[in-house]
């Protein structure tokens, strides 16, 4: 019976928008996330769309045949504007009429790197926070000064809407969407196949100084990192942090962040959300033995910045995703 009930289940429907000279690597990051059968995921009905007719031509010298229309967008409840050809040209106005409408069908709009503009041109991310490359950054913030620019994080998750930073965080930003709609495993199952990191927090910094140890100094660094994400269940802070990497507060604080782009406070609970989550729902550890796992110290503590994170309480998530 659970079986004929999910097989009658309508598909989740992804449209992607597919443009004239567009990157064949912006194009596949949400394709291969949504478009591929992957174990322990959903299936989806993945459906790429363009304005234009015929085949597109891509940057990497060779076609693409598109079989859907703007129609897609109809039937859609996630919309992904995967990049754009050139900021500094409009698209048309019949793409940014179907993004609109599909919009206020209730459809989540998605803007992947250069897609934001596509986003901000068709009204949807006014009075809203939003990033782009950090290399258009500026570019953006003065085109549309009605939008809330954030250079300095992966992605930005705003409900309906979501934009990206550049290249690869377009993948992050779509294991990020596949896990807070489906949960953990199917966003671990489906990284595990691309040979990617299950997650990155959106808040991440863009431009990481040093993204691997440089020196001794850093090798050791990472060592105590990777340390303490084994240990999350003990108390940390950046003194006891830079006592076991051998290193001064000063000089600690300086090389964590070149090498992972975060303050320790932000990393340190970004490692225990990650596994308070994955606990929740791979687990049947209660509450309160998950909060003392990922070292949030209190059941009161985890419900705050699950709350905070995630718009809902842990017992919630759990339910959401577990069906318990």
């Amino acid at each position: 019976m659970a079986a004929a009930r999910r097989a009658q289940r309508p598909r989740h429907v992804v449209a992607v928008v597919a443009f004239d000279r567009i990157s064949p690597f912006h194009l596949s990051v949400p394709c291969v996330v949504f478009g591929e059968s992957h174990p322990g995921a959903p299936d989806f009905d993945l459906r790429v769309c363009a304005a234009e007719r015929g085949p597109l031509t891509t940057t990497a010298g060779f076609a693409v045949a598109v079989r859907h229309g703007l129609e897609a967008l109809r039937k859609a409840r996630t919309v992904i504007v995967p990049s754009w050809r050139d900021p500094g040209e409009r698209p048309p106005q019949r793409l940014l009429d179907a993004l609109a409408a599909a919009h206020r069908r209730g459809a989540q709009v998605v803007g992947l790197c250069l897609g934001a503009y596509v986003l901000a041109e068709a009204g949807l991310l006014d009075g809203r926070r939003a990033t782009t490359h950090w290399a258009y950054a500026q570019d953006f913030a003065r085109r549309y000064p009605q939008v809330r620019v954030d250079a300095d994080v992966l992605y930005i998750d705003d409900g309906d809407i979501l934009t990206s930073a550049g290249t690869a965080a377009g993948l992050d930003c779509c294991l990020h969407m596949l896990r807070q709609q489906y949960g953990a495993g199917p966003a671990n199952c489906v990284a595990r196949r691309l040979v990617v990191p299950p997650h990155r927090q959106g808040g991440q910094a863009q431009f990481i100084e040093r993204p691997l140890p440089a020196t001794a100094r850093d090798s050791r660094l990472a060592q105590v990192l990777e340390w303490t994400r084994a240990n999350l269940q003990q108390p940390h802070s950046l003194d006891s942090l830079a006592a076991r990497a051998l290193m001064s507060r000063r000089t600690f604080t300086r090389h964590f962040r070149l090498l992972t782009g975060a303050t320790v406070g932000d990393w340190l609970l970004g490692e225990r959300l990650a596994l308070g989550r994955h606990l929740l729902e791979t687990s049947d550890h209660p509450v309160e033995q998950v909060a003392a796992l990922a070292g949030f110290g209190s059941p009161v503590s985890m419900r705050h910045h699950f709350r905070k994170a995630y718009g809902v309480s842990p017992s919630a998530l759990r339910r959401t995703f577990r069906g318990s």
